[in-house]
């Protein structure tokens, strides 16, 4: 899968937080040369030697994004919400949020990469 079927998904997307997802989608991509995107769950989904996070698409009050092993990525990252063993969630409820948002998003990314490379 390539990016070419990402953009045709995002083409397709009805959804009123469209917009803060394809922005959180180009930052992540921005941040690290080592992130690629694929669909898999019917959602664009980030991987680096593994499933990195997927959008949750039906989330209408904020852009989801579920980091598969969020619960293991090293640092203090305060906006990755969850208690269960593995997924964290990082939630976006706008534009502006994303603004403020996007350094630990980076971060975030930059650190799971890092640690695949262990």
């Amino acid at each position: 899968m390539s990016r070419e079927e990402v953009d045709d998904w995002m083409a397709k997307y009805d959804n009123p937080m469209k917009p803060v997802v394809a922005e959180m989608r180009r930052l992540i991509l921005d941040v690290d040369s080592r992130i690629e995107e694929t669909i898999k769950w019917q959602a664009p989904t980030f991987t680096y030697k593994g499933n990195m996070a997927s959008f949750f698409p039906r989330a209408k009050k904020h852009a989801s994004l579920m980091f598969h092993k969020g619960a293991f990525i090293e640092g203090d990252f305060p906006t990755l919400e969850g208690v269960g063993k593995e997924a964290r969630s990082f939630k976006v409820a706008d534009l502006e949020d994303l603004k403020s948002k996007a350094e630990e998003l980076r971060s975030i990314c930059i650190a799971w990469c890092d640690q695949q490379d262990r």
